[in-house]
């Protein structure tokens, strides 16, 4: 009988899309998984994956394998983790899909207590300003906005409720090329524009009183949005330009000064986050601890 490790490296490695994949997932390496499916195949007498030197895609055979043990594989992780139930605390791994937004803004407040109540939960956070699809990522649950949800999963608030874009620059830069009054005005100011890793890069947009304004910025500076955003702000505080970013990402460099607040009657407000998982009737424990202590923050 095949080992039950093996047919989850196999498993792993399908649903991720390559060894690599999995590896990130798992935390086993490419060459222990690339081993266990060998093994596995050697076990069965078939070949489960062509695999060539840039790719690894499952055969017939394999589809096949895969369609019946996700589920299969599915109930023995419930059933193993039911004896969570039977301990003082819940225990286990839980892993996190989030935008680099949330992990500044939403997660601090929530993360340390939430360990310190549950010492006995490994929580991975994985942030990327992509959306992705859970069960293939590997991730338990992830953190999003209204726009970016999947019709099939269940959303609980998390983070504050109400939250607004900001405009800002640094008072050097306000010396020496002037205040915008109207958000027409920045076609004329240096921006420093930002790109999410899929390519998109979104215009500044910007309401006042049933009015909307959407302004193409440009400049000499673009940043990636979910790995250098902090890069556009030390920019703007050095004078290099406009940033436009999350009021609660400016607001501390509005405090100290170091940033102006700039239209601020035209930044735009938008719903906030949300927890989003996989609507099914039984959670792991680890899930079902930080659903519950979710709802026990107050924003």
């Amino acid at each position: 009988m095949a080992d039950l490790q093996d047919i989850g490296a196999f498993v792993a490695v399908a649903t991720h899309g390559g060894f690599r994949g999995a590896a990130r997932v798992t935390g086993a390496s490419a060459s222990q998984l690339s081993e266990a499916v060998r093994r596995l195949e050697a076990s069965l007498g078939v070949r489960l994956f062509n695999r060539t030197t840039r790719s690894v895609a499952a055969t017939d055979a394999g589809q096949r394998l895969l369609e019946q043990l996700t589920p299969a594989l599915g109930a023995i992780e419930t059933a193993l983790d039911v004896v969570n139930g039977f301990r003082d605390r819940p225990a286990g791994r839980l892993r996190l899909n989030v935008p680099l937004s949330a992990s500044k803004l939403v997660l601090p407040r929530i993360v340390p207590p939430f360990l310190a109540a549950y010492p006995e939960i490994c929580l991975e956070v994985v942030v990327e300003d992509r959306f992705v699809d859970l069960l293939q990522s590997g991730c338990d649950a992830g953190i999003r906005y209204e726009e970016s949800m999947e019709q099939d999963m269940v959303a609980i608030p998390i983070g504050p409720r109400r939250q607004r874009m900001a405009l800002a620059a640094s008072p050097t830069y306000i010396a020496h090329h002037g205040r915008p009054r109207h958000p027409d005005d920045l076609r004329k100011h240096i921006c420093i524009r930002g790109r999410f890793s899929s390519g998109a890069m979104p215009p500044w947009y910007f309401e006042h009183k049933g009015k909307s304004v959407t302004v193409e910025a440009d400049g000499p500076l673009i940043v990636n949005l979910g790995a250098a955003a902090d890069l556009a702000v030390d920019a703007a505080v050095a004078g290099a330009g406009l940033v436009y970013l999350f009021e609660e990402w400016l607001q501390p460099y509005i405090d100290r000064g170091e940033l102006e607040p700039l239209l601020e009657r035209w930044w735009p407000g938008f719903s906030g986050p949300s927890l989003y998982y996989p609507g099914r009737r039984y959670l792991p424990a680890p899930l079902r601890a930080f659903v519950d202590f979710v709802q026990t923050v107050r924003w």
